[in-house]
């Protein structure tokens, strides 16, 4: 998979570095990763929530989440946000 917008992982950890090793982990999964249907990502992510077209992961033991949207067919991963936990409750980024 391609991961469009890294530099969103770099700008959050420099923002919160105790989330680096978690997102430069997830970085080299899904950079490895040749998924087809969210059930292939289910099984190495099965935490992972699908909310409408986007994929919720948690991040750095459930203290991040990083929403992004996965095209399975084109191979790539958008990453939308990345958030505290309590920015996540928000909600704010539903809409």
């Amino acid at each position: 998979m391609r991961i469009i917008r890294r530099s969103a992982l770099v700008q959050f950890w420099s923002k919160h570095p105790n989330a680096k090793s978690s997102l430069e982990s997830w970085y080299a999964v899904m950079r490895a990763a040749t998924w087809r249907t969210p059930a292939d990502l289910k099984n190495i992510y099965p935490n992972a929530d699908f909310v409408g077209r986007r994929t919720v992961f948690n991040i750095g033991g459930n203290k991040y989440r990083l929403i992004a949207r996965v095209n399975y067919t084109a191979q790539r991963i958008f990453v939308l946000y990345l958030l505290t936990h309590a920015e996540y409750d928000r909600g704010d980024w539903k809409r």
